[in-house]
C-alpha cells in the first residue's frame, strides 16, 4: 500500500492539492494527473480564469462537488458543468479550452469544490481526433455499495459501464462515504486507488482523512468509512508504457511533446489547435512546464 499526500498548490486566489503524478506513484491506471480544486469560496465579482491552453496525448475529467465551470474549446463546444455531472474532452492529437466561472455565478459569488485528473491515451489513440463529450448526472449508473451512494463516473465497476467511451480499461467512482460503511475495491481492475476528498477512511489500524490518496496492492482490497465525505475509487489497466508530461501535454514520445510546444509556440491561435470561439486570450508557452 502506497499512501501520497496531496501538495498544496496556489493557482491565484484558490488552492489545488496535486496527488498526482507522485515520485511514488506516477499513473494509476490510465490516470496520469489528480488535482483537488478547494474548496474555494469567491465573492460577488470573482471567478476562475483559466485562459485557453492546449492539450495532446490525454483526455481532461472535470468533476464537481460544488459550483459551476465553463467550458470552452476549439471544437466550438461551449459547456457549463455542475455537481454530479462529467466533462470529457479527449485531445488526441491536439486541442485547446478554456476554463471560467459562467457569469451567474460570478455576479453573485460562489463556492467552487472540484475534481481535476487526466488520463493518458493509449499509444494507439493519442493522434486520434480531438472529441468533447457532456455526460449530464442522470445520464451516469448510480450503484449502492453497502449504503452509500455511488455514481459510476467512467469504466467499469461493480457490474455497471458509465456511457464515457474510452479505450482502455478504467474505472472511476464517486462515493457519498457513510460512516461505518465496510467497502471493496472492484477486484477486475490490477491497479486502484482511492481518494478522500473530504471525511476520513480506515485500512487496518490506521486512519487517513482529507487529501490523503491510497494505492491499494494487488488483491481483495476492504476499508472502513471511519467519517462520512466524498471519496474517489478509480483506476484500471496498467497503461502501455511510460508517459511524458511537460505543462498541459502528455506523450509516450517525448518528440511529440517537442513538437507540440513549437506548435504552440508558433501559432496559438489558428494553428495546429484551432480557435476557442468566444477568447481572444491564451496561455503563452512558459518558459520551464
Amino acid at each position: 500500500m502506497i499512501r501520497i499526500e496531496g501538495r498544496p498548490r496556489d493557482l491565484g486566489g484558490f488552492a489545488v492539492r496535486r496527488l498526482l503524478p507522485h515520485p511514488a506513484q506516477r499513473t494509476v491506471g490510465p490516470f496520469i494527473f489528480f488535482d483537488h480544486l478547494g474548496p474555494a469560496d469567491f465573492p460577488p465579482g470573482k471567478g476562475i480564469d483559466v485562459r485557453p491552453h492546449p492539450h495532446i496525448g490525454l483526455a481532461t475529467v472535470t468533476y464537481l462537488f460544488e459550483g459551476a465551470l465553463r467550458h470552452r474549446d476549439s471544437l466550438g463546444f461551449v459547456q457549463d458543468i455542475r455537481p454530479g455531472a462529467v466533462n470529457w474532452m479527449t485531445a488526441g492529437r491536439g486541442i485547446q479550452h478554456s476554463e471560467r466561472t459562467p457569469p451567474e455565478e460570478r455576479a453573485a459569488g460562489h463556492r467552487i469544490h472540484a475534481i481535476q485528473t487526466w488520463v493518458a491515451l493509449p499509444k494507439a489513440h493519442e493522434a486520434d481526433p480531438p472529441a468533447f463529450v457532456h455526460h449530464p448526472a442522470e445520464s451516469l449508473p448510480v450503484l449502492d455499495l453497502s449504503g452509500c451512494r455511488a455514481v459510476l463516473l467512467a469504466g467499469t465497476a461493480f457490474g455497471a459501464t458509465a456511457p464515457v467511451a474510452f479505450p482502455h480499461p478504467i474505472f472511476y467512482l464517486h462515493v457519498a462515504g457513510r460512516a461505518g460503511a465496510e467497502l471493496a475495491l472492484p477486484d477486475a481492475h490490477a491497479e486502484r486507488g482511492i481518494y478522500v476528498a473530504s471525511g476520513a477512511i480506515g485500512i487496518g489500524d490506521g486512519t487517513h482523512g482529507p487529501g490523503t490518496m491510497i494505492i491499494a496492492p494487488a488483491g481483495p482490497f476492504r476499508f472502513t468509512v471511519a467519517e462520512a465525505g466524498h471519496l474517489l475509487l478509480f483506476g484500471g489497466a496498467p497503461i502501455d508504457g511510460p508517459r511524458h508530461i511537460w505543462w498541459n501535454l502528455v506523450a509516450s514520445d517525448p518528440a511529440a511533446i517537442a513538437a507540440a510546444k513549437a506548435d504552440w509556440a508558433a501559432a496559438p491561435q489558428g494553428g495546429r489547435f484551432g480557435t476557442v470561439p468566444g477568447e481572444t486570450e491564451w496561455i503563452p508557452l512558459p518558459e520551464d512546464g
